[in-house]
């Protein structure tokens, strides 16, 4: 790895001059945020909750557009990975705040609940949150980030926090983007045209449409497929010729089929980026009716698709193995894929929403916002490049393994109106009411996708018995058949999976819809006690039809010290119901719990399967939050900091996988096999691993974010603004795990993010030309490999990345930028306890990206 320290000094360019004198005065413009705050906007520092504000000016000056990665800028303790081998993963891309995932943050949309992703995630915390990526750049006003628990305000999911994204509401005017970049290795090339235009409606409304085209090529940071079971690059130390796979890389026949398994080029099996592209459109409308009632609606369409590798199937690794036929002769699946063949996973994404209601206030000062909104998501997988073993030669190639939806329906009232009460201030009284309908479909797959071919189970047509031949396979025999009923290891003995390698489909069994619905009632009370004193509490009710209903409530203040310094703190308690997609989620894939691909089998958790092998009906975690922090205003530096503890008990999280043989001499894993037999499962013969999601564990997350801001104008009327932000986070367990996680999951758990992470960004502008650095700094984590005395560990050293970017204003409407993320290249340590494997070089759930450099170049037109 570079130096990091030198590679900050690139952020210290920007303040290398000494500024002949600093302007004496600052005008300083507080922000107004409706986050937080039901009834009645306060100003940030006002706020007696952490609120950061991202406003338009500020979400332009990141060379993202994609908002998940605007986020990650912007936001040290808002983190997103890319997974290249993670089924629904590869299309909508996990994120987490302060170290918890998106499922308990909040997201909003002008202060409207999001609707939820279809993507359920298959391991961890099983995440199904809203996909902020169908939520274009282009389309926003500001955004808000409230880093504190308020299930209490806003209902479940908002433990870690809420994200609220206000959208652009201008009647004029508008912009259009063009951004195409490259990666140093000079692979990913991505283009994006974004644009926003504002129209009135009437005199007394505005229309505001956003929308969004990207296109980005994959990426790969792999080297060719080795490990010591197969190896097809020759040039790597662990390649040996005399082993059993010499028989085929020894075979320029096979190398030269091998050199197309993946559709893509000459690697078999990339790591890193898929190919991806996506339209995505929002709108914003708001009509003025009267002085006191307005009608207003948005909404979004997004369509997006991706696809990306599985993992490589060689010659005799469980998928591709001969097999008898009717006939006697044998049949192999390199008659289809004379190379092994690496299953293609391609994800079409379809989300749509739509939110309309009427606010404003009645004659005796009731302030009132009564809305509705529909949302819905959807994604339609289809797989290429594979087959479904059990059916051997008549197996197709190609599969349509099922669809999945998440829909939503609420309707959500709220009012609010001060009182006076005798205090020295009024005191304001929100309160309101919600009902809400959940749907989650599984769709069925093409029956090939599922279907128990022959070939599920040993000797299908009844060719021996007790080592001999039947009549049927003398039959066979007679007429030149190989059978050997005396060897175990003929293929008349070879049982393989079920369903379409790779992503088996939705049997009808395990498709269908899961619904409920919940009702929610809430009260807020907040006023200023004294000049210095602001106090606010909040209650909430929520009944859902599939769990217990849940009371949960907070208190917080803010109090001025002096003119400077203020304090504030909150304590409350939240909860998070299991979505109906948890529950319903069923799927069957390859993933690696030993190091070594088997097809592993994910069952609800009240499903027969998952409750043979000890699982619980899924229930709500709860959770209680306590933040206090410090904030204070210097002349022109201003500074928060927060601390904060966030208790969880009950936590939703993937058991790990409970390994499953045949062999009799397995111990636990030949019951758990038994188990699956005993509860129907077709084609228990080849599931190597069964997990279910579960209550699984209590946590405690503790943190701190610092916050510094100092704007400088120098003599020559050019401007640098600093801000940095620091931000601690540890999660540790505060139960025992072991029920549901092994040593390396529970290892991993508490060490696989960084505990420090750090953005410090300066801007300078002079005349027409600005320019930004930004540091992005990641501490140290760590990653494990095996269990207990034999359990591998890999400390992962703190790493700085380095953006640069430079923008010239050529006209009033013309502008130009030219720049580069992690400018000199840096990578995070390449995996060395042989934790990965198939040809990864770098930790594929690594916090840190493992991509590279990126330079790009953007031309915007402003009118």
């Amino acid at each position: 790895m570079k130096n990091t320290i030198s590679s900050c000094c690139a952020v210290a360019v920007l303040l290398s001059c000494c500024p002949d004198a600093l302007s004496q005065t600052t005008q300083s413009i507080e922000e107004v945020v409706v986050t937080g705050a039901r009834g009645k906007p306060r100003t940030v520092s006002d706020s007696p909750v952490p609120i950061d504000v991202f406003n338009t000016e500020t979400i332009e000056a990141v060379s993202y557009t994609d908002t998940n990665d605007v986020l990650k800028t912007l936001v040290p303790s808002y983190s997103v990975g890319r997974q290249p081998i993670s089924d629904g993963g590869t299309f909508v891309r996990p994120a987490s705040l302060r170290g918890m995932p998106t499922d308990k943050t909040l997201v909003l949309v002008n202060s409207k609940r999001r609707h939820r992703s279809s993507v359920v995630s298959i391991g961890g915390s099983g995440t199904q949150g809203p996909d902020v990526a169908t939520i274009p750049s282009s389309a926003l006003k500001s955004v808000e980030v409230l880093r504190d628990g308020a299930a209490a305000q806003y209902g479940s999911d908002a433990i870690a926090g809420v994200i609220n994204f206000i959208l652009k509401d201008n009647t004029e005017g508008g912009s259009l983007s063009i951004n195409s970049g490259e990666y140093i290795e000079g692979d990913g090339f991505q283009t994006t045209i974004t644009g926003n235009a504002g129209f009135p409606l009437g005199e007394n409304g505005f229309l505001s449409i956003s929308g969004e085209y990207s296109k980005a090529d994959y990426t790969n940071r792999g080297e060719q497929y080795c490990g010591s079971w197969f190896c097809l690059d020759k040039s790597n130390p662990v390649y040996d010729s005399s082993a059993w796979y010499g028989a085929y890389t020894e075979d320029p026949d096979f190398m030269a089929a091998a050199a197309n398994a993946s559709l893509e080029d000459g690697v078999v099996q990339h790591w890193g980026q898929p190919n991806t592209e996506a339209a995505r459109l929002f709108f914003n409308a708001g009509y003025t009716l009267t002085d006191k009632a307005e009608l207003y609606a948005f909404g979004n369409y997004s369509q997006s698709e991706a696809d990306g590798d599985f993992y490589y199937r060689y010659p005799s690794n469980g998928t591709i193995q001969d097999l008898r036929l009717a006939d006697g002769s044998i049949y192999s699946p390199l008659e289809k894929f004379p190379g092994g063949f690496t299953p293609r996973f391609f994800g079409e994404v379809s989300d749509y929403s739509l939110v309309t209601g009427i606010k404003g206030e009645f004659g005796n000062d009731f302030v009132y916002d009564i809305s509705g909104r529909y949302g819905y998501s959807e994604i339609q997988y289809t797989l290429k490049n594979t087959i479904n073993p059990s059916m051997g030669p008549d197996s197709p190639t190609s599969f349509r393994p099922g669809d999945l939806s998440n829909e939503e329906i609420q309707i959500q009232a709220d009012l609010s109106k001060e009182f006076d009460f005798g205090l020295p201030n009024p005191v304001l009284v929100a309160f309101g009411a919600s009902y809400m309908d959940e749907t989650y479909e599984l769709v069925g797959g093409d029956e090939a996708s599922y279907a128990t071919g022959d070939f599920a189970t040993s000797d299908p047509y009844g060719f021996c018995d007790g080592g001999s031949p039947t009549a049927a396979g003398s039959d066979v025999i007679s007429a030149g058949s190989t059978l050997d009923c005396a060897n175990e290891d003929d293929p008349v003995y070879q049982v393989v999976g079920v369903g379409s390698n790779g992503f088996p489909g939705y049997s009808p069994e395990y498709s269908g819809e899961y619904n409920r619905d919940s009702y929610a009632a809430y009260l807020d009370l907040s006023t200023d006690v004294t000049d210095k004193l602001f106090l606010q509490t909040a209650v909430r009710y929520e009944d859902y039809s599939d769990f217990d209903s849940e009371l949960i409530g907070k208190m917080a203040f803010k109090y001025n010290l002096t003119d400077t310094f203020g304090l504030r703190g909150s304590v409350g308690t939240g909860f998070r119901a299991p979505t109906p997609g948890q529950q319903g989620t069923t799927n069957v894939s390859t993933r690696l719990p030993n190091g070594f691909p088997v097809a592993t089998g994910l069952f609800p958790a009240s499903s027969p399967v998952a409750q043979a092998l000890g699982a619980d009906a899924l229930k709500p975690e709860t959770s209680t939050n306590y933040s206090l922090g410090l904030t204070a205003e210097f002349d022109k530096l201003g500074v928060t900091l927060d601390f904060y503890q966030i208790d969880i008990a009950d936590r939703t999280y993937a058991a790990s996988t409970l390994d499953v043989s045949t062999d009799p001499t397995s111990g636990d894993a030949y019951s758990n096999y038994e188990a699956l037999v005993g509860a129907g499962v077709a084609g228990a013969e080849s599931i190597g691993g069964v997990f279910y999601f579960a209550n699984a564990f209590d946590t405690k997350t503790t943190g701190m974010d610092l916050v510094l801001t100092y704007p400088l104008t120098w003599s020559n009327d050019s401007e640098t603004d600093i801000t940095a932000s620091i931000s601690y986070n540890k999660t540790e367990f505060t139960s025992d795990p072991s029920q549901y996680l092994n040593d390396e999951d529970a290892f991993d758990f508490e060490n696989i993010n960084p505990e420090w992470r750090g953005v410090l960004t300066a801007n300078h502008s002079f005349g027409n030309l600005s320019l930004m650095a930004r540091a992005n700094v990641y501490g140290a984590y760590e990653n494990s490999d095996g269990s207990g005395a034999s359990m591998s560990v890999q400390k992962y050293d703190p790493i700085v990345l380095i953006d640069l970017e430079a923008k010239y204003q050529f006209t009033d409407n013309i502008s130009a930028l030219a720049g580069g993320r992690n400018i000199f290249d840096e990578y995070p340590d390449e995996d060395k306890i042989d934790d990965m494997c198939c040809g990864a070089k770098y930790l594929d759930s690594s916090p840190v990206d493992w991509q590279g450099g990126y330079y790009y170049l953007t031309l915007r037109y402003d009118y």
